[in-house]
């Protein structure tokens, strides 16, 4: 039996910088990952998917060249081949990266194999046992797969494996219309295939409010994508060398199709209940406001723990916990702000509650909103598609969330992240002077059209 300071079980965005500031402190680590060090993030999210969110933009770009008088002579055709092997290399270039950080670390051991508990203090890995008395668990999620008839007779596609594509599908179907599925949607119109999305629900992305999701919905209409919302009986059957997707009264023969439905974290095979881990319905390890879980000496990070399927998020859970158990400091959970993008284009910025949360709330709130065409920069840069929007508290004047979707969104949101972490009341900001042309320096404009509702 190997005996360490503390073991780090997955290496997302939590596990790793924890691992690293143990080892600072003189401990002796092991950080356990089963596949690729980063987690979901650099290996199969964040940094493979923007970038190919990149190359997608610069195709709609370069078509649109003329609306800028600029002429490009010929058709714009994408070579995917190209396009993955961009997103592949911005993906090992920060695996790589991690591979030298961790691995030049003087009391860091960074094991490669599936981990499962043989007690609340000790895991084994490749036949070893090992053991410590603080354990942090930071295994991340997966795509879910649902049982829909006839899934398990068709080649489908997760958000994991669509990113290893190297040709254009003729007809993408996505079921699923949420943030993952439309990034993928949009991305693949632009790439030049047809695409189809497939929302079970009523709207799109249906976490936000109405209004944000109907311009969702006219943005990635106007670009010739099929949206389908309310779509029940989901079915798939082969059709030639094509699948033939069923849902309501719409019949879509797609060549390809990913399922983008959701996901669910990666603690069922972990050997919890050996060590008394308790979880919730949906398999998410639970934890308190300061991330440890029943079992003393154990944390759960990341998306494992419910609180955040971000990289943001698990970041800051990192913080929490190496604020707590190193420096002596008391962070909490329940501190955090809400806060994250869509990643379509133009994309959305978002922090804190949606109007109507804030309605369901019982406060007295106030509501401003501004079309993205009222925006200079968005009219100077022809991108006015979208719109802001601001709640706030109309008696503690405290600003409770905010919507850009529009040109540069999930840039000009963290104006206003920043100051509701700050706890700025909305009319101190309407005293700032913005830098001009931007669409930030709006955000003033904006607060002081807040009214009451």
């Amino acid at each position: 039996m190997k005996s360490f300071d503390a073991i780090v079980i997955g290496a997302g965005q939590a596990g790793p910088s924890l691992a690293a500031r143990m080892v600072e402190k003189g401990m002796k680590v092991a950080l356990i990952e089963r596949k690729f060090l980063g987690g979901t993030c650099v290996n199969a999210g964040c940094m493979p998917t923007k970038t190919l969110v990149a190359s997608a933009r610069a195709a709609h770009v370069a078509r649109n060249g003329a609306v800028y008088g600029v002429n490009i002579p010929g058709e714009i055709a994408v070579d995917m081949k190209v396009v993955r092997a961009r997103a592949e290399t911005v993906t090992m270039n920060a695996r790589n990266g991690l591979i030298g950080w961790l691995g030049g670390m003087d009391g860091m051991s960074v094991i490669y194999g599936h981990a499962r508990f043989e007690g609340p203090k000790t895991v084994s890995v490749n036949g070893e046992t090992l053991t410590a008395p603080r354990i942090f668990l930071n295994v991340g999620a997966r795509p879910v797969i649902p049982e829909l008839p006839g899934i398990d007779d068709i080649d489908y596609l997760t958000s994991t494996s669509i990113i290893q594509l190297d040709t254009l599908p003729r007809h993408l179907a996505v079921i699923g219309g949420s943030y993952i599925g439309l990034e993928f949607a949009q991305m693949y119109r632009r790439f030049g295939a047809e695409v189809s999305v497939i929302e079970h629900g009523p709207k799109l992305a249906s976490r936000e409010d109405e209004d944000i999701s109907d311009a969702i919905a006219d943005i990635l209409r106007a670009e010739g994508i099929g949206v389908h919302t309310d779509a029940g009986n989901i079915a798939f059957a082969r059709n030639g060398s094509g699948i033939r997707v069923s849902a309501g009264s719409a019949k879509i023969d797609a060549s390809h199709v990913l399922i983008a439905t959701g996901r669910k974290p990666n603690t069922d095979d972990l050997g919890l209940d050996t060590a008394g881990v308790a979880t919730d319905q949906r398999g998410f390890i639970t934890v308190d406001d300061r991330l440890a879980t029943n079992v003393e000496g154990i944390w759960a990070l990341g998306d494992c723990n419910g609180h955040g399927a971000f990289t943001h998020t698990s970041y800051n859970d990192f913080e929490i916990a190496a604020a707590n158990l190193i420096d002596g400091d008391d962070r909490k959970l329940s501190s955090r702000i809400p806060a994250y993008a869509l990643y379509i284009d133009p994309p959305l910025g978002r922090v804190g509650m949606t109007e109507k949360q804030a309605r369901a709330s019982g406060r007295k709130i106030m509501v401003s909103t501004r079309p993205m065409s009222r925006v200079g920069r968005a009219n100077e840069r022809g991108e006015t598609k979208g719109f802001m929007k601001v709640i706030a508290d109309a008696e503690t004047r405290k600003i409770l969330g905010a919507a850009i979707l529009g040109i540069e969104g999930d840039e000009v949101i963290h104006g206003l992240i920043d100051a509701m972490n700050a706890g700025t009341t909305y009319p101190a900001l309407q005293w700032s002077v913005p830098i001009h042309p931007t669409v930030s320096e709006l955000i003033p404009t904006l607060l002081g059209d807040l009214k009451p509702v």
